[in-house]
């Protein structure tokens, strides 16, 4: 029945991804100087997306994502934060080009391609690596008519998790927070992101 699979998808997108809203409302607090909103949103999905990828194919017998090498993609978020950090102290004396979301060359897929759509989707792929283990056995237990349904209600909610972040960071008091910390605090999320996946890895 259709319903029981769209609440079981439902349930497996919340419990996977509760923690990007964080980090969704972290990038929509950035300044529209340093990072825009399409970038944010096509940087999120392209990283899900592959994360989706990597489970089909985890699915279909090709291991792409050893376990050995979640605790390599924390290093991602580690680098950029340590690159915002580093950018930000020395932002009083360093001209654009040296910020890590610097906007890109014009070009005509400037749009959804550039600097910033990559780097929230390395984040984004390194803090989904993890959700693998989910997807490929919820994948396995499905026909491939009710998977396609799976992720087509687990897109949908992307969308919805990307519109929630949005309107939070424009909630008066929490704007008002993050207009004064969100940029300080990024590398920090950024850093904490990438040891909490390496350790998960390591230890877990």
């Amino acid at each position: 029945m259709l319903l029981p699979l769209l609440v079981t998808a439902t349930l497996a997108f919340i419990s996977t991804n509760i923690d990007d809203i964080l980090l969704l409302v972290m990038w929509f607090a950035q300044p529209a100087a340093t990072i825009r909103k399409r970038h944010i949103v096509a940087g999120q999905y392209l990283g899900f997306i592959a994360t989706i990828a990597i489970s089909l194919l985890g699915f279909a017998g090709v291991m792409v994502l050893p376990p050995a090498a979640v605790g390599l993609l924390g290093l991602l978020p580690i680098a950029l934060g340590i690159r915002e950090l580093l950018k930000q102290r020395r932002a009083d004396n360093d001209d654009d080009d040296e910020q890590v979301f610097h906007p890109a060359a014009r070009s005509r897929f400037y749009g959804l391609i550039s600097p910033q759509t990559y780097a929230i989707a390395a984040v984004t792929l390194a803090n989904g690596a993890d959700n693998v283990s989910l997807y490929v056995p919820l994948f396995a237990s499905h026909r491939p008519a009710d998977l396609a349904v799976i992720i087509v209600v687990f897109l949908l909610l992307m969308g919805l998790w990307c519109y929630i972040a949005y309107r939070l960071v424009r909630h008066p008091l929490l704007a008002r927070l993050l207009a004064r910390y969100g940029e300080r605090l990024l590398p920090f999320v950024l850093i904490g992101l990438g040891v909490y996946i390496v350790w998960e890895s390591v230890f877990a």
